[in-house]
This record gives C-alpha cells, sequence and structure tokens, in this order.
C-alpha cells in the first residue's frame, strides 16, 4: 500500500520533460515492435530528453548510452531503410551461433569498461561508487548497447536483451525515484517480450513461405 502511495506521491512531482519521454519512449518500442521505421524519429525525441535526466539523477552510465542510442538510432534508421545505397525494406534476421557468442562477449567487454570509465570519472565520489548504483548502472548500459546494435540490425534477438535490462532497470529507477519511468520499463518488459514473439513469428513466416 505504501508503495502506490509513493508512486501517486512521485507521478504528481513528474516533471513535463519525464512524461514527454516516457510517452515517446514507450511509442518507440510500440513501433519497434510492429517493425515500423518510425521507432527511430520518435525514439531519438525520447533519448535526447533522457540524457538530462539521468545526468542529473547521477545515471552517468544511462546518460551516456542515451546519447549512443542517438548515433545508433540515426544508423539504424538508415539501416532500415537502405543496403549499398539503395532505398530498401530490410528484413528481419537471426544471428548465428557464433553471433550469439559475439553478443554475450560484447555485453561483458562493455560493462567492465563502461564501469571503468564511471570510476575514473567519479573516483573521488566515495559514497556514489561505494553503493550498488555504479554496478547496476554499467550492467543495464552493456546490456542495452548490444540490444540497441542488434535493433539496428534487425536481428530478432535484440529483444532478449531488452527484456533482461528492462528486467534489471526497474527496481533501479525506483531506487533513484523516478518512479513514472520505472512504470515506463514495466511497459517496455511487456512490450519487448510481444516484440520478440512478433519477430520471431515473423522471421519463421518469411523463412518457411521461401
Amino acid at each position: 500500500m505504501e508503495f502506490i502511495n509513493q508512486l501517486f506521491r512521485d507521478l504528481a512531482n513528474t516533471g513535463y520533460l519525464e512524461i514527454i519521454a516516457v510517452i515517446t519512449g514507450i511509442g518507440s518500442v510500440w513501433y519497434a515492435r510492429r517493425e515500423n521505421i518510425l521507432v527511430y524519429p520518435v525514439g531519438i525525441v525520447s533519448v535526447l530528453i533522457y540524457v538530462y535526466i539521468c545526468y542529473n539523477a547521477q545515471l552517468y552510465a544511462d546518460a551516456g548510452i542515451n546519447i549512443f542510442y542517438f548515433f545508433m538510432s540515426v544508423y539504424g534508421w538508415y539501416h532500415w531503410t537502405h543496403k549499398n545505397g539503395k532505398v530498401i525494406t530490410r528484413e528481419i534476421s537471426m544471428n548465428t551461433t557464433k553471433e550469439q557468442i559475439l553478443g554475450v562477449v560484447m555485453t561483458v567487454v562493455a560493462f567492465f569498461a563502461i564501469f571503468a570509465l564511471m570510476w575514473w570519472f567519479n573516483k573521488d565520489n566515495v559514497v556514489y561508487m561505494n553503493s550498488y548504483v555504479p554496478y547496476v548502472d554499467s550492467l543495464t548500459t552493456a546490456i542495452f548497447v548490444v540490444g540497441m546494435w542488434l535493433m539496428a540490425l534487425k536481428r530478432v534477438e535484440n529483444w532478449i536483451y531488452w527484456i533482461v535490462g528492462d528486467l534489471i532497470s526497474i527496481p533501479l529507477y525506483v531506487s533513484k525515484g523516478l518512479i513514472f519511468t520505472s512504470v515506463q520499463f514495466v511497459v517496455f518488459l511487456v512490450i519487448a517480450m510481444l516484440g520478440y514473439l512478433e519477430w520471431r513469428k515473423r522471421w519463421y513466416q518469411r523463412n518457411l513461405s521461401v
């Protein structure tokens, strides 16, 4: 009951920028599930706002990943619609076994690289570095970096990374008092699960019909 009361209190104090970021963020993931190119222009609005929000909340890795999201959104926007300089509609694909292993290795490497950067820039902030936040923040950032890369390549497995990252992010944002954003990640989680099922179904339908 206390959580519900806190939720409504925090929602009442939510700024308009966070509301816009949440709405456009959910819209972006919804368009991704539908394999709609609007995933990128709508998502760009959300990530630019979150750069500002996350920096103020001392979620430095998340602020950084949103900058990365911006550039990957531009790349993904182009990659989904072009090939060898020609306008196309790129189809959904799946990773090979080697690419699956590469994704896991990239996540581990990204985690240590991101944490090292966070330690370097925050080594004098003893309270912050002795908390759980930099570890969890670095982990979710690493997962989402690989997930965004796979999304730009239009791989089914991108949804697995979003699902895992969302599960970890929900309690992280609650602990930072960003309740409205944590609710957003609950919605992200549901859409990511649906997205995985839908993209996998579309991939099988396209390949079985060949």
